[in-house]
């Protein structure tokens, strides 16, 4: 299973952290990465997660460890 992760001060598993990104609850997400970037915003380390957000879709979220940064990348 994936390993937890701290982001902006709390842990999240990899559903909680997809959920933050996608702003509500997903159905399935995969283990979390480190992404091969920095935030554009503050210069902080960015995970990057995909999952499904609903059963037709999948996607990939980055969100940045330190701020309020995100992106989604829709298949």
């Amino acid at each position: 299973m994936s390993e937890n992760r701290v982001v902006q001060g709390r842990m999240v598993t990899a559903k909680s952290l997809a959920e933050l990104i996608e702003g509500e609850s997903v159905m399935e997400a995969e283990a979390i990465t480190e992404a091969d970037r920095d935030c554009p915003d503050c210069g902080g380390s960015v995970l990057e997660v995909g999952y499904m957000p609903s059963v037709t879709a999948f996607v990939t979220g980055r969100k940045c460890q330190d701020c309020d940064w995100r992106e989604v990348e829709r298949d």
